[in-house]
């Protein structure tokens, strides 16, 4: 059990509100995702998720007001995660050759898919059940990731690295193919092992980022 999972204490030993908060809503976030991903998203209930976070119902809706911006929180979480996850170890690899940086993003990226499931079941599959705010949401989070990568690859181009994208839609083609290979391993287990799509999704980079034969 980590210190977020531990429940706070109560009484005169309470922590402030400012730091009794942040803790709970990461804590419901974390069990709204195993519900959601446990039952569905048409099943979930703010009863289930209390529960499942140890909390009363009230505290759930103290932070939010229904399940589908409970979604939405679990949305903005897990993208923070996996921005950082991929971010993190490619400080100070800017004169790396590209194909080292695309297979050490790779690997963030799988393993933070491998250590959270349940936050991804919730962003690729459950959210396809939700109201039109999480599927936009969805869409504005395959947005941020086609940027990144868009920005990545330019930098990377203009190094003489690689070659550049033919157009910001090649980013998103890229991020959107991806999303869907992981989408199918979370549904379906194809394959078993999330790391055997890594050099899947490396050859998808390098490729759509080679340039065309003239």
């Amino acid at each position: 059990m980590n210190e977020e999972d531990a429940p706070a204490p109560r009484g005169r030993h309470a922590p402030p509100p400012e730091v009794r908060l942040p803790i709970q809503r990461r804590r419901l976030l974390r069990a709204a995702a195993e519900v959601f991903a446990e039952r569905g998203y048409v099943n979930a209930s703010s009863d289930a998720i209390s529960r499942q976070a140890g909390m009363s119902k009230a505290t759930f809706y103290q932070h939010f007001d229904n399940k589908e911006e409970a979604l939405i929180g679990v949305f903005d979480l897990a993208t923070e995660v996996l921005r950082q996850a991929i971010e993190e170890p490619l400080v100070g690899m800017s004169d790396a050759p590209a194909l080292e940086r695309i297979r050490v993003a790779t690997n963030a990226y799988l393993t933070v898919l491998r250590e959270n499931s349940a936050y991804f079941k919730t962003i690729l599959v459950e959210s396809l059940a939700a109201g039109p705010e999480a599927a936009s949401r969805r869409d504005e989070i395959l947005q941020v990731f086609s940027d990144l990568l868009d920005a990545r690859n330019a930098i990377a181009a203009a190094r003489g690295q690689i070659g550049r994208f033919a157009s910001p839609h090649d980013a998103f083609a890229v991020v959107g193919a991806i999303a869907e290979l992981i989408t199918r391993q979370v549904r379906l287990g194809i394959p078993e092992d999330v790391f055997e799509l890594a050099p899947v999704v490396e050859r998808l980079i390098v490729s759509v980022a080679a340039p065309s034969p003239e």
